[in-house]
């Protein structure tokens, strides 16, 4: 299974390096009103220094939360954990921790509103995003508060199935979209979700009950007011958030928009178009690009054709692994590989024409890399990923609906290829397979507010596409939309640019300064002999 997930986030310190690729203080028990607007949680105490309970959350000071990799941003950082019931409809049932880490402002006097994360996935493990978020100056002037989101790699319990990993390293030897395939695929996520039920109650794993979450954090750590950012599929949980929490957001980011109303396998079939569109239309504005590969989106539409009806199988090598690899590439693979390379878009017209021309060398490696990465193990937490996916995306759509978005980006492309939408293959069988009660039609409203919002997008996003950022916009009465041209999902992770408006933002979220984007300029795309 892949997600809506920025795959160069994964090549750092998560799933994906892709070619592409202590001590407890004394409890302190306040109402679920809590007054101070400052980023303290007791008196003259810094943020997340002091056990609180609110309600029926409790935060904890203590160790760091375990991560994967080693996060240097993380030295110095005040952490912890918050624990909340896993179901708030029973609330007297089982508990659950979500690992809290706090990096201080890079300022000896910083705001008093920190920043919170929202990672993105679903799946993906806020705390190991630290580094990306201090990487782009987000604690220049604030506070950073990262926490786990329920089921992820640094909370209690931990929902990642590695064994669907696993599978997705051997697929790279199948044919992609193939029924055989399929129902391998769903074999994994069925074992996944046997061994995930023997910890967890899988219907309490989602959007809504983590929303909830992230409000209890803000009281347990005595904030009155803070600042929200989300990526990619945390923009979701931020519209959720911001609908049905708002009290004490002072400001929200959303970079990579997924909107709720929207969220599904359909929606990524559009896009995909914009993202490719976005790449193919740089190149042709490139003279040397245009001359030496005229016609690349057609190009690119015809190998889908071709390969989906003959499957090309070739060997490749890639780090970590002694001996050659299979890979097989079908019009799928080729359909999934171009949404993740729009992140290395320099070389990708350079990849397209050397598959036009009989070697896939370049497209069979990168696509092997990162599934046949050890860093592809064991990170995402699949078990919130289907919470998610199974009871708020696929009740809403069908397969049906699938081909049919499908087939309006992409007309020429053949049902076998639009039948599993990029970046989430056999949704609608693995929901089945996961079997979860759908979620409230509530979930899928649009969200309505007037918190100040940035809204940013990207020019080849072609994960979540950059039409979502105005979609979400129409209701959001003091939003600011940018589309960051010539990079690909979530600006901020690539785009200096993108990481100076939003710091803007929160430095003045009705009136963020946005001048950088008329300097930026079309990578220099790679031309082979």
């Amino acid at each position: 299974m892949m997600s809506i997930r920025p795959p160069h986030l994964r090549r750092t310190v998560r799933r994906l390096p892709f070619a592409l690729a202590g001590a407890t203080a004394g409890v302190l028990v306040i109402g679920l009103a809590v007054t101070p607007a400052r980023a303290e949680s007791g008196a003259g105490a810094p943020l997340g220094t002091v056990a609180r309970t609110a309600g029926d959350a409790r935060f904890v000071p203590g160790p760091c939360p375990r991560t994967a990799d080693p996060i240097p941003a993380l030295e110095g950082a005040r952490c912890g954990t918050l624990t909340v019931p896993e179901k708030r409809s029973h609330r007297k049932g089982r508990k659950i921790t979500l690992g809290v880490a706090i990096v201080p402002a890079a300022t000896s006097r910083p705001a008093p509103d920190p920043i919170v994360w929202f990672a993105g996935g679903p799946g993906d493990d806020a705390v190991s995003e630290a580094q990306l978020a201090i990487d782009g100056g987000l604690n220049r002037d604030r506070d950073v508060i990262f926490m786990s989101q329920r089921g992820t790699y640094s909370a209690d319990p931990v929902l990642t199935c590695p064994n669907i990993d696993e599978f997705n390293a051997r697929a790279v030897g199948l044919v992609y979209g193939a029924p055989s395939t399929g129902r391998l695929h769903v074999r994994e996520t069925r074992t996944c979700r046997e061994r995930s039920a023997r910890r967890a109650d899988l219907s309490a794993y989602n959007s809504t009950e983590s929303a909830a979450d992230y409000a209890a954090l803000r009281v347990a750590l005595g904030i009155g007011r803070w600042n929200v950012f989300g990526i990619s599929y945390g923009t979701d949980l931020a519209l959720t958030y911001m609908r049905e929490h708002p009290k004490g957001i002072r400001s929200v980011g959303i970079d990579g928009v997924l909107p709720p109303s929207l969220a599904g396998a359909s929606l990524t079939w559009s896009a995909a178009r914009q993202g490719f569109d976005g790449l193919f239309k740089a190149c042709a504005e490139q003279p040397a690009c245009d001359s030496r590969y005229p016609n690349l989106s057609d190009t690119f539409e015809r190998l889908v054709r071709e390969l989906e009806a003959r499957p090309l199988t070739t060997t490749v090598t890639v780090p970590d692994r002694p001996g050659p690899v299979k890979v097989v590439l079908d019009g799928g693979v080729l359909v999934n590989w171009l949404t993740s390379a729009t992140h290395l878009a320099a070389g990708v017209p350079r990849s397209i024409d050397e598959l036009a021309h009989g070697n896939p060398q370049r497209i069979a490696q990168q696509w092997a890399g990162g599934k046949l990465s050890p860093q592809a193990v064991g990170r995402l937490a699949h078990g919130l990923a289907y919470g998610v996916f199974c009871s708020e995306w696929t009740p809403f759509e069908s397969e049906a609906d699938v081909i049919r978005a499908g087939r309006r980006a992409f007309p020429s492309f053949p049902r076998s290829v639009l039948a599993n939408a990029p970046q989430l293959p056999f949704l609608h069988a693995d929901s089945r397979a996961w079997d979860v009660p759908a979620a409230p039609r509530s979930v899928r409203q649009v969200t309505r507010s007037d918190i100040p919002t940035l809204v940013v997008s990207a020019g080849f996003d072609a994960q979540t596409g950059a039409s979502n950022g105005a979609y979400a916009a129409r209701t959001l009465s003091r939003s600011t939309v940018v589309t960051v041209p010539y990079v690909a999902h979530v600006a901020f992770a690539e785009s200096p640019c993108a990481q100076a408006i939003t710091r803007s933002f929160f430095d003045a979220p009705t009136a963020p300064n946005t001048g950088c984007l008329a300097g930026l300029q079309p990578p220099q795309f790679e031309i082979g002999t």
